[in-house]
Protein backbone atom coordinates (compact mmCIF):
# COMPACT_ATOMS: atom_id res chain seq x y z
CA UNK A 1 0.00 0.00 0.00
CA UNK A 2 2.51 2.23 1.17
CA UNK A 3 4.00 1.45 -2.81
CA UNK A 4 0.89 2.47 -4.07
CA UNK A 5 0.39 5.88 -1.68
CA UNK A 6 4.25 6.64 -3.17
CA UNK A 7 3.31 5.74 -6.94
CA UNK A 8 0.06 7.84 -6.80
CA UNK A 9 1.57 11.15 -4.70
CA UNK A 10 4.45 11.16 -7.47
CA UNK A 11 1.93 11.17 -10.37
CA UNK A 12 -0.31 13.66 -8.81
CA UNK A 13 2.61 15.78 -8.32
CA UNK A 14 3.71 15.23 -11.72
CA UNK A 15 -0.01 16.09 -13.21
CA UNK A 16 -0.08 19.28 -10.98
CA UNK A 17 3.17 20.49 -11.98
CA UNK A 18 2.58 19.90 -15.76
CA UNK A 19 0.28 22.13 -15.91
CA UNK A 20 1.23 25.07 -14.08
CA UNK A 21 4.23 24.69 -15.34
CA UNK A 22 2.50 25.21 -18.74
CA UNK A 23 1.27 28.41 -17.33
CA UNK A 24 5.17 29.32 -16.79
CA UNK A 25 5.95 28.40 -20.08
CA UNK A 26 3.60 30.76 -22.09
CA UNK A 27 4.44 33.69 -19.22
CA UNK A 28 8.43 32.81 -20.83
CA UNK A 29 7.29 32.73 -24.06
CA UNK A 30 5.79 36.03 -23.63
CA UNK A 31 9.07 37.58 -22.49
CA UNK A 32 10.69 35.60 -25.19
CA UNK A 33 8.49 37.07 -28.33
CA UNK A 34 9.36 40.96 -26.80
CA UNK A 35 13.54 40.34 -26.09
CA UNK A 36 13.98 38.76 -29.67
CA UNK A 37 12.72 41.46 -31.51
CA UNK A 38 14.00 44.56 -29.11
CA UNK A 39 16.29 43.02 -26.66
CA UNK A 40 13.63 44.66 -23.70
CA UNK A 41 12.33 42.58 -20.94
CA UNK A 42 9.14 43.01 -20.65
CA UNK A 43 8.38 42.85 -16.61
CA UNK A 44 4.95 43.76 -17.33
CA UNK A 45 4.58 40.50 -19.05
CA UNK A 46 3.29 39.13 -15.53
CA UNK A 47 0.70 41.34 -15.08
CA UNK A 48 -0.87 40.53 -18.95
CA UNK A 49 -1.39 37.35 -17.45
CA UNK A 50 -3.56 39.00 -14.43
CA UNK A 51 -5.04 40.71 -16.55
CA UNK A 52 -5.59 38.28 -18.74
CA UNK A 53 -8.17 36.08 -15.91
CA UNK A 54 -9.35 39.27 -14.36
CA UNK A 55 -11.19 40.20 -17.73
CA UNK A 56 -12.40 37.11 -18.38
CA UNK A 57 -14.07 37.24 -15.07
CA UNK A 58 -15.76 40.33 -15.87
CA UNK A 59 -16.77 39.69 -19.11
CA UNK A 60 -18.26 36.20 -17.42
CA UNK A 61 -19.24 37.53 -14.22
CA UNK A 62 -20.62 40.56 -15.48
CA UNK A 63 -21.53 41.22 -19.11
CA UNK A 64 -22.69 37.18 -19.05
CA UNK A 65 -20.53 35.79 -21.65
CA UNK A 66 -20.02 32.69 -22.80
CA UNK A 67 -17.16 30.86 -21.67
CA UNK A 68 -15.13 30.65 -25.18
CA UNK A 69 -16.30 34.40 -26.04
CA UNK A 70 -15.19 35.75 -22.26
CA UNK A 71 -11.63 33.88 -23.49
CA UNK A 72 -11.61 35.99 -26.81
CA UNK A 73 -12.72 38.82 -25.31
CA UNK A 74 -10.23 38.98 -22.40
CA UNK A 75 -7.43 38.05 -25.01
CA UNK A 76 -8.43 41.15 -27.06
CA UNK A 77 -8.71 43.65 -24.37
CA UNK A 78 -5.23 42.40 -22.96
CA UNK A 79 -3.71 42.79 -26.52
CA UNK A 80 -5.12 46.19 -26.60
CA UNK A 81 -3.23 46.95 -23.40
CA UNK A 82 0.13 45.46 -24.72
CA UNK A 83 -0.51 48.22 -27.95
CA UNK A 84 -1.09 51.26 -25.88
CA UNK A 85 2.14 50.25 -23.53
CA UNK A 86 4.07 50.31 -27.07
CA UNK A 87 2.53 53.07 -28.78
CA UNK A 88 2.00 55.55 -26.16
CA UNK A 89 5.50 54.55 -24.06
CA UNK A 90 7.94 52.58 -25.16
CA UNK A 91 7.96 54.01 -28.36
CA UNK A 92 8.24 57.44 -27.38
CA UNK A 93 11.19 56.42 -25.22
CA UNK A 94 12.84 54.27 -27.70
CA UNK A 95 15.94 56.36 -27.92
CA UNK A 96 16.55 55.41 -24.49
CA UNK A 97 19.08 52.66 -23.03
CA UNK A 98 18.04 48.88 -22.86
CA UNK A 99 18.19 49.50 -19.31
CA UNK A 100 15.78 52.10 -18.95
CA UNK A 101 13.10 50.35 -21.18
CA UNK A 102 13.33 47.44 -18.91
CA UNK A 103 12.61 50.34 -15.53
CA UNK A 104 9.84 51.39 -17.48
CA UNK A 105 8.18 48.04 -18.35
CA UNK A 106 8.37 47.60 -14.16
CA UNK A 107 6.85 50.93 -13.67
CA UNK A 108 4.33 50.21 -16.18
CA UNK A 109 3.96 46.89 -14.07
CA UNK A 110 2.85 48.78 -11.01
CA UNK A 111 0.39 50.75 -12.40
CA UNK A 112 -1.24 47.81 -14.03
CA UNK A 113 -1.55 46.50 -10.96
CA UNK A 114 -2.72 49.77 -9.39
CA UNK A 115 -5.58 49.58 -11.98
CA UNK A 116 -6.45 46.02 -11.37
CA UNK A 117 -6.76 46.25 -7.46
CA UNK A 118 -9.20 49.79 -8.00
CA UNK A 119 -11.25 47.49 -10.92
CA UNK A 120 -11.68 44.82 -9.18
CA UNK A 121 -10.19 45.35 -5.87
CA UNK A 122 -9.17 42.93 -3.70
CA UNK A 123 -10.65 39.93 -3.60
CA UNK A 124 -9.39 37.00 -5.32
CA UNK A 125 -11.69 35.36 -8.36
CA UNK A 126 -12.48 32.48 -9.87
CA UNK A 127 -14.37 31.10 -13.60
CA UNK A 128 -15.93 28.23 -14.24
CA UNK A 129 -14.27 25.37 -16.38
CA UNK A 130 -14.22 25.53 -19.66
CA UNK A 131 -15.44 21.95 -19.55
CA UNK A 132 -17.88 20.53 -16.97
CA UNK A 133 -17.14 17.29 -15.70
CA UNK A 134 -15.31 15.15 -12.87
CA UNK A 135 -11.56 14.92 -12.63
CA UNK A 136 -10.26 12.19 -14.74
CA UNK A 137 -8.18 9.13 -12.13
CA UNK A 138 -5.24 7.89 -13.88
CA UNK A 139 -3.44 5.97 -11.46
CA UNK A 140 -5.22 7.03 -8.62
CA UNK A 141 -3.57 10.35 -9.50
CA UNK A 142 -7.11 13.11 -10.32
CA UNK A 143 -6.16 14.82 -13.38
CA UNK A 144 -8.54 17.89 -13.75
CA UNK A 145 -10.92 18.50 -17.13
CA UNK A 146 -9.25 22.56 -16.98
CA UNK A 147 -6.14 20.74 -16.65
CA UNK A 148 -5.56 19.37 -20.14
CA UNK A 149 -7.31 22.75 -21.36
CA UNK A 150 -4.19 24.41 -20.21
CA UNK A 151 -1.68 22.12 -21.40
CA UNK A 152 -3.90 21.82 -24.91
CA UNK A 153 -3.90 25.80 -24.93
CA UNK A 154 0.08 25.91 -24.23
CA UNK A 155 1.13 23.27 -27.16
CA UNK A 156 -1.28 24.96 -29.72
CA UNK A 157 0.26 28.53 -28.88
CA UNK A 158 3.86 26.90 -28.89
CA UNK A 159 3.23 24.94 -32.32
CA UNK A 160 1.49 28.24 -33.47
CA UNK A 161 4.13 30.03 -33.24
CA UNK A 162 6.70 28.38 -34.70
CA UNK A 163 3.97 28.15 -37.76
CA UNK A 164 4.08 31.78 -37.66
CA UNK A 165 7.64 32.87 -37.49
CA UNK A 166 8.98 30.24 -39.68
CA UNK A 167 6.19 30.37 -42.41
CA UNK A 168 4.64 33.68 -42.48
CA UNK A 169 5.65 37.11 -43.97
CA UNK A 170 5.28 38.91 -40.75
CA UNK A 171 6.82 36.42 -38.58
CA UNK A 172 10.05 36.03 -40.53
CA UNK A 173 9.71 39.79 -40.92
CA UNK A 174 10.33 39.86 -36.87
CA UNK A 175 13.46 37.92 -36.60
CA UNK A 176 14.99 39.67 -39.10
CA UNK A 177 14.32 42.59 -36.67
CA UNK A 178 16.08 40.62 -33.99
CA UNK A 179 18.94 39.76 -35.79
CA UNK A 180 19.79 42.99 -37.54
CA UNK A 181 17.05 45.93 -36.55
CA UNK A 182 19.52 48.28 -39.49
CA UNK A 183 19.59 45.69 -42.33
CA UNK A 184 15.83 44.68 -41.73
CA UNK A 185 15.03 48.74 -42.25
CA UNK A 186 17.32 48.87 -45.23
CA UNK A 187 15.41 46.41 -47.37
CA UNK A 188 11.92 47.80 -46.60
CA UNK A 189 10.79 46.55 -43.25
CA UNK A 190 8.44 48.49 -40.89
CA UNK A 191 11.26 47.86 -37.63
CA UNK A 192 8.41 50.02 -35.39
CA UNK A 193 5.25 47.85 -36.52
CA UNK A 194 7.20 44.45 -35.71
CA UNK A 195 7.49 45.82 -31.79
CA UNK A 196 4.37 46.58 -31.66
CA UNK A 197 3.60 43.38 -33.21
CA UNK A 198 6.02 41.78 -30.58
CA UNK A 199 3.92 43.47 -27.89
CA UNK A 200 0.73 42.73 -28.96
CA UNK A 201 1.29 39.16 -29.35
CA UNK A 202 3.01 38.74 -26.47
CA UNK A 203 0.21 40.41 -24.55
CA UNK A 204 -2.30 38.08 -26.10
CA UNK A 205 -0.55 35.03 -24.56
CA UNK A 206 0.06 36.07 -21.67
CA UNK A 207 -3.85 36.67 -21.47
CA UNK A 208 -4.43 33.57 -23.05
CA UNK A 209 -2.53 31.71 -19.75
CA UNK A 210 -4.56 33.75 -17.05
CA UNK A 211 -7.73 32.75 -18.53
CA UNK A 212 -7.09 29.10 -18.47
CA UNK A 213 -5.46 29.12 -15.32
CA UNK A 214 -7.88 30.94 -13.41
CA UNK A 215 -10.94 28.10 -13.08
CA UNK A 216 -7.84 26.07 -11.69
CA UNK A 217 -6.01 28.75 -9.31
CA UNK A 218 -7.86 32.29 -8.05
CA UNK A 219 -6.54 35.33 -9.48
CA UNK A 220 -6.13 38.62 -7.95
CA UNK A 221 -4.60 41.95 -8.75
CA UNK A 222 -1.57 41.42 -7.15
CA UNK A 223 -0.73 37.55 -9.08
CA UNK A 224 1.10 38.53 -12.10
CA UNK A 225 4.40 39.71 -10.47
CA UNK A 226 4.87 36.08 -8.93
CA UNK A 227 3.60 34.94 -12.24
CA UNK A 228 6.14 37.28 -14.36
CA UNK A 229 9.02 36.33 -11.67
CA UNK A 230 8.48 32.75 -12.25
CA UNK A 231 8.31 33.63 -15.70
CA UNK A 232 11.30 34.90 -16.77
CA UNK A 233 13.03 32.40 -14.08
CA UNK A 234 11.61 29.45 -16.91
CA UNK A 235 12.64 32.19 -19.60
CA UNK A 236 16.42 32.26 -18.45
CA UNK A 237 16.44 28.50 -17.86
CA UNK A 238 15.98 27.94 -21.35
CA UNK A 239 17.78 30.44 -22.81
CA UNK A 240 16.56 33.93 -23.92
CA UNK A 241 14.87 34.12 -26.88
CA UNK A 242 14.38 30.57 -27.69
CA UNK A 243 10.69 29.32 -27.65
CA UNK A 244 10.73 25.47 -26.86
CA UNK A 245 13.51 26.34 -24.25
CA UNK A 246 10.96 28.18 -22.56
CA UNK A 247 8.09 25.72 -22.97
CA UNK A 248 10.57 22.98 -21.91
CA UNK A 249 12.03 25.14 -18.50
CA UNK A 250 8.59 25.98 -17.42
CA UNK A 251 7.35 22.23 -17.29
CA UNK A 252 10.38 21.55 -15.56
CA UNK A 253 9.77 24.44 -13.11
CA UNK A 254 6.37 23.63 -12.49
CA UNK A 255 7.41 20.10 -11.54
CA UNK A 256 10.32 21.14 -9.37
CA UNK A 257 8.00 23.42 -7.38
CA UNK A 258 5.17 20.98 -7.17
CA UNK A 259 7.78 18.15 -6.05
CA UNK A 260 8.92 20.89 -3.99
CA UNK A 261 5.65 21.33 -2.24
CA UNK A 262 4.78 17.93 -1.75
CA UNK A 263 8.00 16.33 -0.45
CA UNK A 264 9.18 19.11 1.66
CA UNK A 265 7.00 22.26 2.18
CA UNK A 266 4.67 24.25 0.15
CA UNK A 267 6.08 27.56 2.15
CA UNK A 268 9.39 26.63 -0.31
CA UNK A 269 7.67 26.57 -3.39
CA UNK A 270 7.37 29.81 -3.94
CA UNK A 271 11.44 29.69 -4.01
CA UNK A 272 12.33 27.51 -6.84
CA UNK A 273 12.07 30.07 -9.50
CA UNK A 274 14.31 32.24 -7.51
CA UNK A 275 16.88 29.76 -6.50
CA UNK A 276 16.97 28.13 -10.23
CA UNK A 277 17.26 31.87 -11.67
CA UNK A 278 20.34 32.96 -9.65
CA UNK A 279 21.82 29.24 -10.44
CA UNK A 280 21.63 29.82 -13.73
CA UNK A 281 22.72 33.36 -13.80
CA UNK A 282 25.72 32.24 -11.67
CA UNK A 283 26.57 29.33 -14.00
CA UNK A 284 24.65 28.89 -17.08
CA UNK A 285 23.99 32.64 -17.68
CA UNK A 286 22.95 32.05 -21.51
CA UNK A 287 20.36 29.53 -20.13
CA UNK A 288 20.29 25.45 -21.07
CA UNK A 289 19.03 25.70 -25.12
CA UNK A 290 20.16 29.83 -25.53
CA UNK A 291 22.92 30.83 -26.95
CA UNK A 292 25.48 32.89 -25.17
CA UNK A 293 23.85 36.33 -26.15
CA UNK A 294 21.64 35.98 -23.54
CA UNK A 295 24.47 36.17 -21.16
CA UNK A 296 24.19 39.77 -21.80
CA UNK A 297 21.62 39.87 -19.04
CA UNK A 298 24.59 39.83 -16.69
CA UNK A 299 25.24 43.74 -17.21
CA UNK A 300 22.09 44.35 -15.52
Amino acid sequence: MDEFGLGTDLLQYTVSGLTIGAIYALVAIGYNIIYNVTEIINFAQGEFVMLGGLFAVFFMGTLHFPVFAAFFAAIVMVALAGFAMERFVVRRARHASVLSLIIITIAISIILKGTAMLGWGKDPYSLPAFTAGSPILIGGAALQIQALWVLGVSIAIVVSLTLFFHHSLYGKAMLACADNPSAARMVGIRVRQMVLLSFVLSAAIGAAAGVAITPISLMEYDRGALLGLKGFGAAALGGLGNFYGAFVAGLLLGLAESFCAGYLSSGYKDAVALILLLLVLFFKPEGLFGSAEAAKLKRF
